[in-house]
């Protein structure tokens, strides 16, 4: 039998969303990002910023979570994998496209991380991940979600939008290794509890 779920992730994870990062990275941007950023991707770098989020969040609002899949044989042992992961807070600056107004930011939650495996994939683990994402904003107090894609992202951008978010207009352009990258920036409102909903990643 196979169970998903979703839980905080801890400091033992820090090595297993590490190297989901760096793979699925390398495997979903390959098209959209120069191949040697991705292959210089600083993997000590990485490992250290995703410590820090765990063990020092800025604030309580600031959460990574882990999704897991726990497989249970007959009279077996029962297996446990990380397989996907979130992280979220407080919208800041980094949720504003140049120039933008700091208004938006007013009560709204953005989520910079939510990624699944690719092997792991359509099992449902990233609409968890996103699901459980909604429940904490709410209970913090959030009446908006906030996300940006890379405008090629077909992946990404088909399930925010099969979930209920939907792009609000604004975009902008990062310049990675002087080639600027196009983003899209999603919404989604949690005040009503129809929405956003979920399907599966």
């Amino acid at each position: 039998m196979t169970l998903g779920f979703v839980r905080p992730a801890r400091l033992d994870d820090v090595v297993e969303i590490t190297r989901i990062q760096l793979s699925t990275w390398r495997v979903a941007y390959r098209r959209l990002l120069p191949q040697h950023i991705l292959d210089q991707l600083d993997e000590d770098w990485i490992t250290r910023r995703w410590r820090d989020a765990i063990a020092e969040p800025p604030t309580p609002a600031h959460r990574v979570l882990v999704a897991v899949e726990q497989q249970e044989s007959p009279g077996g042992p029962t297996s446990a994998y990380v397989v996907g992961f979130a992280a979220s807070g407080p919208a800041d600056d980094t949720a504003l496209a140049p120039d933008e107004d700091h208004t938006v930011l007013a009560k709204a939650a953005a989520i910079t991380d939510v990624l699944v495996e690719p092997r792991w994939g359509r099992r449902g683990h990233g609409s968890r991940l996103l699901a459980a994402s909604v429940d904490l904003w709410r209970t913090d107090g959030f009446t908006t979600a906030l996300a940006w894609t890379f405008a090629d992202d077909r992946v990404t951008r088909r399930f925010l939008e099969s979930s209920g978010w939907a792009p609000d207009g604004v975009s902008r352009s990062l310049d990675v290794d002087d080639l600027l990258v196009p983003q899209v920036r999603w919404h989604a409102s949690l005040e009503t509890e129809e929405g956003p909903s979920v399907t599966a990643m």
